[in-house]
């Protein structure tokens, strides 16, 4: 957001440069960043996924990856 601002801002502080084309620089980083993270997450996604198993999302994260409950006081199931 700030970043965004601070694009937006230049025309105020620069006379060679124009809003509207603030603008269309704002909005074409915006969809290459979107489109490129749109092909990251879907390569992710269709090679390894990017979800764990039901099971997992109940006991934790923590149990499964680490094999140590951080904060037992927050889990619903108790080994």
């Amino acid at each position: 957001v700030v970043g965004l601002f601070g694009l937006l801002l230049v025309p105020v502080t620069n006379d060679g440069s124009s809003f509207s084309g603030q603008l269309i620089g704002a909005a074409t980083i915006f969809f290459w960043v979107f489109l490129t993270s749109l092909l990251v997450w879907g390569v992710l996604k269709a090679v390894m996924g990017i979800r764990v198993d039901e099971e997992e999302e109940y006991t934790g994260l923590d149990i499964g990856e680490c094999g140590l409950e951080a904060y037992p006081e927050f889990t619903s199931v108790r080994p």
